[in-house]
């Protein structure tokens, strides 16, 4: 297989700029940046690193597709974008027959080694007994909340209890809110400053406390982690992936 060609969607902001840094760095060939505006041209891209916007996701998706198309083999499109709604999950997902997509709110080992633990966690220690309280922090321009990372954690929290996050989620209190139901899974949402990426799960019972945490100290971390998944992409066939398949997990 020759020498992959990378595109990076989003090339303006932080992540794609930090993905051109660490692609710079290791020597591979970045053959298209994209960012708010421009038109997809993916003729010399084999692995679209893609951290954007869920509409400027989509919009991708399909140039991926047809693309694939025109040359007869598919692209591999690695999404970082976070804030996704029902509907564009939806929409995203005929693109999967043409498109290798992979997906996932945070492309760290760190976090996806986490997300294993809390499975096991979440199915050992009862709901009855242990309450959970997802806790996360990112910088002021981040416009979505609960960050994508906390979501992963809190559907792998309900994953190992067998339940649906949607129906024990709890995304804010304020006011006379009443006891806390049990099985319940809280989120705690903060916006400051400069933060890259602080994220906790916190197991509480009536004696003791556990909690598993993550702090990201350099947003490379990210980028890394993204184009691995491309990499591993490359040896895949049209479908939609994540990082716990990237990882064997």
């Amino acid at each position: 297989m020759s020498a992959p060609r990378f595109a990076i969607n989003g090339a303006k902001g932080r992540m794609g700029q930090a993905t051109a840094r660490v692609l710079e760095a290791a020597g591979h060939n970045i053959a298209a940046r994209f960012d708010k505006g421009d038109t997809f041209d993916l003729s010399g891209a084999d692995i679209v690193i893609d951290f954007s916007t869920p509409e400027a996701t989509l919009h991708l998706a399909q140039a991926c597709a047809a693309e694939g198309e025109r040359r007869g083999a598919p692209i591999v499109q690695v999404i970082g974008a976070t804030g996704f709604t029902s509907e564009q999950e939806a929409a995203l997902m005929p693109f999967a027959e043409k498109v290798i997509l992979l997906k996932s709110g945070n492309y760290s080992l760190g976090v996806n080694m986490m997300i294993g633990l809390l499975k096991q966690a979440s199915a050992r220690l009862s709901a009855e007994d242990w309450d959970i309280e997802v806790t996360e922090a990112h910088h002021r321009r981040k416009v979505d909340a609960p960050s994508g990372t906390a979501l992963m954690l809190g559907a792998a929290a309900a994953e190992g209890r067998g339940v649906d996050l949607a129906e024990v989620k709890v995304a804010a209190r304020d006011g006379i809110t009443g006891a806390r139901r049990a099985g319940d899974i809280g989120f705690s949402v903060i916006r400051g400053g400069g933060i890259v990426g602080e994220h906790s799960v916190l197991f509480a019972s009536e004696d003791e406390l556990i909690t598993f945490s993550h702090s990201a100290r350099d947003r490379t971390l990210f980028a890394r982690g993204a184009i691995q998944a491309g990499l591993w992409g490359r040896n895949q066939v049209p479908g939609l992936y994540d990082m716990q398949d990237v990882l064997g997990f």
